[in-house]
């Protein structure tokens, strides 16, 4: 099964990614403009002699900006779909990353690792080519600060799990003022709703996915588990697990969440008339408030708190 990278839109961007019914328009920017303010910086372990610094300063010069569109790995991240598919109300598009490498050749595609120090072999690479200064040393210290500088973050970013595509200018559209990369349908395999879209946004999505050709996904945050789930159109179960959403047979059957056993329904759907009558009966909080003690209780049992602390 293809690997598949996601990307995260704000559902007031629809008609501009999803533009045309045959590609997708994704917005290229400079490093220098990412929400990063050390984006390119970990490189190389900056503490080091200023004769040694002048040099990699002379050898590097200043790091290229490139035009760079960056995706997730998966599209369950809460933070992703908060910050950048305007807090759930967005959509995620999924992306084949093997057709889409094959449509852009002259790009590429890589993992972002996530650390706070440099790697200590670029070092190693810097005080050779400043000791011995054979041009090999110099050419195999370019291309490890510029792979660092790119496809490296601070582990306080790691949530994102991103992959980034560095897109070659001749692959680059530029519209007022804006770097656009557009993508076959092809590579599309699906666009997801968020969980939070209106019902204006959920339509227009359902229609871009039928136009694309592609599948249609809803993402649920459900009751019983922390990661989200999806629904297609035709109401089946999907969970994201090992870089793919995929199709699952254990789920509740009335309110479609996964299950991990062979339940026919999730703890939640279970609940009768039976169970609630025996929680009111044993919530003492019911008979506080019936006979008029539980503001006072309460009341109470917070002065004490507070005097305890």
């Amino acid at each position: 099964m293809s690997k598949k990278i996601y990307k995260y839109v704000g559902s007031n961007y629809i008609d501009k990614v999803i533009e045309s019914p045959d590609i997708i328009t994704l917005k290229c920017s400079y490093p220098k403009y990412f929400n990063d303010p050390y984006e390119l910086f970990l490189t190389i372990d900056f503490k080091q002699q200023p004769k040694i610094l002048a040099f990699y300063s002379d050898v590097i010069g200043d790091i290229p900006q490139l035009p760079t569109t960056c995706f997730s790995r998966s599209p369950s991240v809460l933070p992703m779909w908060a910050h950048y598919a305007q807090n759930l109300e967005g959509f995620v598009i999924e992306i084949d990353e093997t057709i889409l490498s094959k449509s852009f050749p002259k790009s590429g595609l890589g993992d972002v690792d996530y650390q706070d120090t440099p790697n200590p072999s670029l070092i190693e690479t810097l005080y050779r080519a400043y000791a011995i200064g054979k041009p090999r040393y110099l050419y195999m210290l370019h291309g490890g600060v510029f792979s660092a500088a790119y496809y490296t973050k601070a582990s306080c970013w790691n949530y994102e799990e991103e992959r980034r595509m560095i897109v070659h200018e001749s692959e680059i559209r530029t519209t007022n003022g804006l770097m656009l990369v557009d993508i076959p349908k092809e590579c599309v395999t699906a666009l997801i709703c968020g969980p939070r879209a209106s019902a204006e946004t959920t339509t227009s999505i359902r229609s871009k996915a039928k136009q694309l050709g592609c599948n249609f996904f809803e993402m649920i945050i459900g009751r019983s588990a922390i990661s989200p789930f999806f629904i297609n159109s035709d109401g089946d179960t999907f969970i994201f697990s090992e870089s793919n959403i995929k199709r699952t047979g254990k789920r509740c059957s009335s309110c479609k969440e996964p299950l991990s056993s062979s339940a026919k329904k999730c703890s939640w759907c279970k609940i009768n008339d039976a169970h609630k009558n025996d929680a009111a009966n044993r919530n003492i909080f019911r008979s506080l408030n019936e006979l008029g003690l539980l503001d006072n209780y309460i009341k109470t049992m917070v002065e004490v708190t507070e005097n305890h602390k």
